[in-house]
């Protein structure tokens, strides 16, 4: 049987670029070409795909437009709330969707109260501070160097080479900078000396790891490489990403175990993206979850470890869209089981 399928999103060509805005400002906003990937994977599977968008003007549309479930990738427009504003209406609706509740949603985007509850959970995380204004730097006493960033934003938005930090000069500056171009809060957090990796987490009550990817930065040491904005920009010359990564089974096994932990201790749902950078010590330490990973089945570090996995982008999708399907009890009128 098939299902009407809504696909809410945000579109970066919508969105009007301001005069004095950052240069990521619309970073997090997704493409054509993936609301076009994800639907014709739908479509293939039998299902009518509507599009609504992620406006003011959703509301009307589901109106119109009535759904069986929505497929949710919208990242939201302002506040430390703007990706549970449409799970929220559609939870009001009484319309399923895919992916993690208004909460969780919430909770992930402001990085300073996921790390709070993935460290009453006993899981490690790098010591942070989030900080308000210039005074609270004040409060500052962890160990150089740090790292900063913004506290409510994603796809390294405000993340450039030189967030990570040396001295208390140039955390002045940095968290400065940050401030004035993009606003509070800001997190400083201690950096973390080892490589970095991502890892994929598909699933609800017994949820399994995807895979687990390193992210190399090309020419920098692990110690020093940042998955900053321009790396990312450029990420065919200047990033390899190993999946599955070149290391031990047992520190592998220990990365899948911390990223399973916090998925679990944040609630997440049906799909999440768990980063960590692994210490000196060997210790894998949380750093945060994007509960909305991109789906770009070009440059998505989802698809991406997907496909080293010998995953289809069809095939994530599908799996994703059959997981919520089975949280709701719907899944019996997907024709096409995940797998």
């Amino acid at each position: 049987m098939s299902l009407t399928v809504g696909v809410t999103y945000n579109l970066k060509k919508d969105v009007p670029r301001g005069e004095n805005e950052p240069i990521d400002a619309l970073e997090e906003f997704d493409s054509e070409e993936t609301i076009d990937a994800i639907g014709r994977v739908l479509q293939s599977d039998g299902h009518d795909v509507v599009r609504l968008g992620g406006d003011a003007g959703l509301i009307d549309r589901l109106r119109i437009s009535p759904v069986d479930i929505v497929f949710n990738i919208a990242e939201g427009m302002e506040g430390r709330n703007r990706e549970a504003h449409i799970p929220a209406l559609l939870e009001f609706l009484k319309i399923p969707y895919t992916g993690s509740d208004p909460l969780t949603l919430s909770l992930t985007l402001d990085k300073s109260m996921a790390k709070k509850v993935v460290i009453s959970e006993g899981i490690p995380t790098p010591r942070f501070k989030k900080v308000e204004k210039m005074e609270d730097l004040r409060g500052v006493d962890h160990r150089y160097p740090l790292f900063v960033k913004l506290c409510y934003e994603g796809s390294s938005k405000g993340i450039r080479l030189n967030s990570k930090i040396s001295d208390s000069g140039a955390l002045r500056e940095r968290v400065g900078w940050l401030l004035e171009t993009y606003g509070p809060p800001v997190l400083v957090e201690e950096f973390v000396d080892g490589p970095e990796f991502t890892v994929g987490i598909l699933g609800n009550a017994d949820p399994v790891v995807l895979g687990v990817m390193q992210i190399e930065i090309k020419g920098s040491p692990p110690g020093e490489a940042i998955y900053s904005l321009e790396v990312k920009r450029e990420w065919e010359e200047k990033v390899r990403y190993h999946c599955p990564p070149p290391i031990s089974a047992d520190l592998l096994k220990k990365i899948e175990e911390v990223a399973l932990r916090a998925y679990r201790a944040l609630d997440c749902r049906d799909v999440s993206r768990v980063d960590i950078r692994v210490g000196e010590d060997g210790t894998p330490y949380f750093l945060e979850v994007n509960p909305l990973p991109g789906l770009s089945p070009v440059y998505g570090d989802l698809p991406i470890m997907a496909g080293r996995m010998g995953w289809e982008y069809s095939r994530l999708i599908r799996t994703i869209f059959h997981h919520a399907l089975k949280r709701y009890g719907m899944a019996g009128s997907d024709r096409n089981r995940a797998g």
